[in-house]
């Protein structure tokens, strides 16, 4: 099996389980143990994998081609968490939700002294030995996909935590609210959102206008959104209008109520 295939293999593997053992790769894709981790750290530095101990999480959208960097949507993922990052203030609680989106949001937090809570096993593996993070992890069922813990148990543990700050993803936004795909998600995003003082969506812009299958809660839940620069005019006066804050990355406008 040549390279570019086996990481393919390995990139697959991930995607369908949410979370893979070293062990694991190395058997199916038939390749050596210092193989298969110098495939996981070429797959790491590319934002598509998050080497975990002992295995790796999936965190980002499979690209066929390797040799294809990131894409635009990729690159406005990692402009939004940037600027997410740069508002959230040192000494802060923040709380993490699951979702690729927040995931790159983690990575830009190293050096900024906090404690961030999170349901996001991806998030928690990627903080856990950060000086500056005091951690705090929600447990419960996890979904296999994502990693992320979700149920009775974890809406019942948020019950007991306040946060400054949440910072969540959504699956689409519409004028009548965000909507998520799980059923289970949205009920354990509620509780989150009942638990912080202010709610940071970071979302693309593509998602604005989409629906998924649960609604989550109206828009006016949302104290703050930052997305890159692709939003409707229309978007921009709705926003406002509902006293939504916008930060906006690109090359393009930024506007703020």
């Amino acid at each position: 099996m040549i390279t570019d295939e086996r990481r393919d293999k390995i990139l697959r593997i991930a995607e369908e389980s949410g979370f893979v053992s070293l062990q694991r790769l190395v058997a199916e894709v038939g390749a050596s143990e210092s193989t298969v981790r110098r495939d996981l750290e070429f797959l790491d530095a590319q934002g598509h994998l998050h080497r975990t101990r002992g295995g790796a999480a999936y965190s980002g959208d499979s690209l066929a081609d390797f040799d294809v960097r990131q894409n635009k949507a990729s690159l406005e993922k990692r402009m939004i968490a940037q600027r997410t990052a740069e508002l959230i203030l040192p000494g802060e609680t923040v709380l993490l939700d699951g979702g690729t989106t927040t995931l790159e949001v983690a990575r830009h937090l190293h050096g900024k002294p906090l404690q961030v809570v999170t349901n996001s096993l991806p998030i928690a593996s990627l903080l856990m030995n950060v000086n500056e993070v005091e951690l705090i992890f929600i447990g419960g069922y996890v979904y296999p996909k994502t990693g992320v813990a979700l149920g009775d148990q974890a809406v019942a543990a948020l019950k007991n935590i306040n946060v400054s700050r949440l910072v969540m993803s959504a699956g689409g936004v519409t004028a009548d609210g965000l909507f998520n795909s799980n059923a289970l998600l949205v009920e354990t995003e509620r509780q989150m959102i009942a638990a912080a003082e202010r709610v940071t969506l970071v979302a693309d812009s593509g998602k604005f206008g989409q629906r998924a299958l649960s609604h989550l809660c109206p828009l006016e839940s949302v104290h703050e959104i930052v997305t890159d620069d692709g939003l409707s005019e229309e978007w921009y006066e709705t926003l406002a209008r509902l006293g939504i804050q916008l930060e906006t990355v690109g090359q393009a406008k930024v506007a703020t109520t």
